[in-house]
């Protein structure tokens, strides 16, 4: 039985709401785990918080101590096109860590690691395939990731500018990084919770109403890939 863990940041109602009570509950440091046992599949379910550090701490641990085999990151997002409206769900293809910078040091681009050949992170080819073919509807994306709530057009334009993103939020580098190191494939969907033009106050509006249409998207996709 495959095993799959969620890495979800702030959005963990959406989960809740979906799954139900979970057959039980750990925690580990201020993280809280929830355990489903689902049809073909175990899932571990790690609501961790927001941003890079603590996506990286759930990720690591949902493949070290849980022993989960793939990971899915589903979440809200800000749009950086005009083409990336409320509630637009997504599926990421890759992403940019726009706050990592090593240009100084070697002779990479920012954003760059120096394992990768551009600064972009790759996630699983396979499962993103077998995704799309499921739901053909989700559009593929450029995710620029980084410690920041990103608002405000000319923000948000100078992002899709640097690296032709479409969305940005705060934890997929650190769980595309962290899959790739540890050689575990990973799936992240996401919906638009802020528009281009919007900010804090469309996100807070919207963030619950895009969490559950992600989460059912994210639901939809695993069920048929396991």
């Amino acid at each position: 039985m495959k095993k799959v863990g969620m890495v979800v940041a702030v959005e963990i109602q959406a989960a809740v709401e979906k799954y139900g009570k979970a057959e039980r509950q750990e925690t580990v440091g201020n993280m809280e785990l929830y355990f489903y046992r689902m049809p073909g599949y175990e899932l571990v379910a790690a609501h961790c918080g927001a941003g890079e550090i603590a996506a990286a701490a759930a990720a690591q641990l949902l493949i070290s101590l849980y022993k989960c085999e793939v990971l899915v990151n589903f979440g809200v997002v800000g749009g950086l096109t005009p083409e990336m409206t409320l509630s637009k769900t997504c599926i990421v293809e890759k992403v940019v860590h726009y706050d990592w910078d090593i240009s100084a040091l070697e002779n990479v681009k920012p954003g760059q690691y120096s394992e990768f050949e551009s600064e972009y992170i790759p996630v699983n080819r396979t499962l993103f395939e077998k995704a799309r073919e499921v739901m053909p509807e989700l559009k593929p994306v450029i995710d620029a990731s980084g410690d920041k709530f990103v608002a405000g057009e000319a923000n948000k334009s100078r992002l899709h500018e640097l690296y032709g993103a479409d969305i940005c939020e705060m934890e997929a580098a650190a769980v595309a990084l962290v899959s790739y190191r540890n050689h575990i494939p990973c799936l992240m969907i996401k919906c638009v919770s802020d528009a281009i033009t919007g900010g804090a106050e469309e996100f807070l509006s919207e963030i619950n109403k895009a969490s559950e249409a992600c989460m059912e998207a994210v639901d939809q996709v695993i069920r048929s890939l396991l």
